[in-house]
């Protein structure tokens, strides 16, 4: 039987509990233990796929056609462990089962209530993931902090799967905040108290907590905060600040917390230690030999989280051609009413991630125009290879009118449009090309030589397709489509002849990267743009 590590959250929101549950899961495993992964989220959503970026953030996608909370791609970037729609388990989507069951009658006629009915479904999911992915461990992170009203449920049910499961069967995590105030020159415990005692008041006794700090914490403040908390005095972890997320698996090993978490659960395991990953992943990324220049011209760039795994994929990149990545974030708008030699000017590489809606195309048209004509290396993602597509229509096919149906329902030239089965859909939610989809490259392109292999399998989301009706129009004035799905006859990659390194992909590779396994894509991409140098 799987056993349970719940993971809480208090003081503030953003503490870092889905990098502390993903660096737990890292140091689990390479004490030779299977871990699977679990985000509860409080918002009433059933996915975050219809969520705007700016509210929500990424959303990360699963190869079972999941649209999910980011932390999942901490999850799988960290760890082995394979999630899916299962692992994302929100209010919205608890609410929704135990609603359609009541109306099925499933209740017999009983009262439904948040306690039991919502707080067993909960549990049941949560025990299902466990089940179905047989591991020795399951974390489970909690969102929210704690005092949010809409965690609450959550936080009942894993009150009573402690409760139920017994010692050395689950252990609870909490992360808390411990601010360093200049004026005082000391930590404030107080918020770690407090935070501790709400958690208290619902039943929750933390068995480790996981202190964020700017500074290194003393022995005699975590004495006095294991006093107050009433936790064992080498339960008080200190969580630093570090300048990678990378660093973070290394620096709790350091802490003695995964001797700790198995100490509390009785698990005897063999320490292989993290020296590969310390190796391979943290000292490449703490003192590469090189560097390179990528500008990542997008339409949510103020918000950072919109393109986590984007951002993350371009670091492994990095760590594999052993090059720190700078990344230079430009808004697609400031594009269209400026200069682009002013933004664009210094890069050695562009690249296009996805999204919807018009605000911000013509920029990322002019981004494209700029790569392809001053020969700098260019990545197209989703919608960054349509725009490419749009670009090369207009400017080297004359098709001067090219657009997408998703921008100009009545443009002459429909180079990206609607697949049939999408132009009647009604509900917005999980009903886009979702999920992993075949692909065969095709031999002597920029593709085939980064996954030296004819067959692959890539993450979609997404509505629209290339148009097959301009294919052999393109492919006449240099365009190669080096990547189709066969069974569907769907464009997946583009190239351009001529052109050091042009390619637009409609998956999202950036799901599958890990920081010691850079996506071939990205890894490609990072050593093209080392090899040019601006004007």
């Amino acid at each position: 039987m799987s056993k349970f590590i719940f993971v809480t959250g208090g003081v503030v929101s953003s503490l870092g509990k889905g990098i502390a549950s993903a660096s737990i899961g890292k140091l689990l495993e390479a004490r030779g233990l299977k871990v699977t992964m679990i985000k509860c989220d409080p918002y009433i959503n059933v996915d975050p796929g219809t969520m705007n970026p700016f509210q929500h953030g990424e959303v990360y996608v699963t190869d079972d056609g999941a649209e999910t909370d980011l932390d999942l791609g901490h999850y799988e970037r960290f760890t082995n462990a394979k999630v899916g729609r299962d692992n994302n388990i929100t209010t919205g989507k608890i609410y929704y089962s135990v609603i359609t069951k009541e109306r099925r009658g499933d209740y017999l006629g009983k009262t439904v209530q948040i306690i039991p009915h919502i707080t067993d479904e909960i549990k049941k999911d949560i025990r299902k993931i466990a089940h179905d992915h047989d591991v020795d461990v399951t974390i489970v992170e909690i969102g929210g902090t704690v005092g949010d009203i809409e965690s609450l449920p959550f936080l009942e049910a894993i009150r009573q799967m402690r409760w139920e499961l017994g010692t050395h069967y689950a252990l609870n995590i909490h992360v808390t905040l411990l601010p360093f105030l200049k004026s005082a020159g000391e930590h404030k415990t107080k918020p770690t108290q407090h935070s501790v005692g709400r958690l208290r008041e619902i039943g929750i006794v933390p068995d480790i907590l996981l202190c964020r700090t700017e500074k290194t914490i003393t022995k005699e403040q975590k004495d006095k905060i294991a006093l107050f908390c009433s936790v064992d005095k080498e339960a008080v972890i200190e969580a630093i600040d570090v300048k990678y997320i990378y660093e973070v698996p290394v620096m709790f090993k350091g802490e003695g917390l995964d001797d700790l978490i198995l100490a509390k659960l009785n698990i005897r395991s063999e320490d292989k230690g993290l020296k590969e990953w310390n190796d391979v992943v943290v000292k490449r990324i703490k003192a590469p030999s090189k560097q390179v220049k990528i500008a990542v011209v997008g339409k949510y760039i103020t918000l950072p989280d919109a393109y986590k795994s984007i951002y993350e994929a371009l670091m492994h990149g990095g760590i594999a051609n052993d090059a720190r990545v700078v990344i230079n974030k430009v808004d697609s708008e400031d594009i269209e009413g400026g200069d682009i030699n002013k933004f664009l000017k210094d890069s050695q590489g562009i690249l296009i991630p996805g999204g919807f809606g018009t605000r911000g195309i013509e920029g990322k048209i002019k981004a494209v125009q700029y790569a392809r004509e001053n020969k700098i290396p260019y990545f197209g993602i989703c919608l960054g290879m349509q725009v490419a597509t749009i670009e090369f229509a207009r400017n080297v096919c004359s098709l001067k009118t090219a657009n997408s149906t998703e921008f100009d329902k009545e443009t002459k030239d429909p180079v990206i449009s609607l697949l049939e089965e999408q132009r009647h859909v009604k509900n917005m939610g999980a009903t886009m090309r979702l999920g992993a989809y075949p692909c065969k490259l095709m031999k002597g392109t920029n593709s085939f030589s980064a996954y030296k292999k004819e067959s692959i399998s890539e993450r979609h989301r997404h509505r629209y397709e290339f148009n097959n009706k301009y294919k052999k129009e393109f492919e006449k004035e240099g365009m190669v489509f080096s990547g189709e799905n066969t069974k569907e006859n769907l464009v997946e990659i583009v190239e351009i002849k001529d052109h050091p390194w042009f390619v637009g992909c409609q998956f999202h590779p950036e799901f599958k990267s890990k920081p010691d396994r850079a996506h071939p894509l990205f890894a490609q991409f990072i050593g093209a743009a080392l090899n040019h140098k601006p004007a």
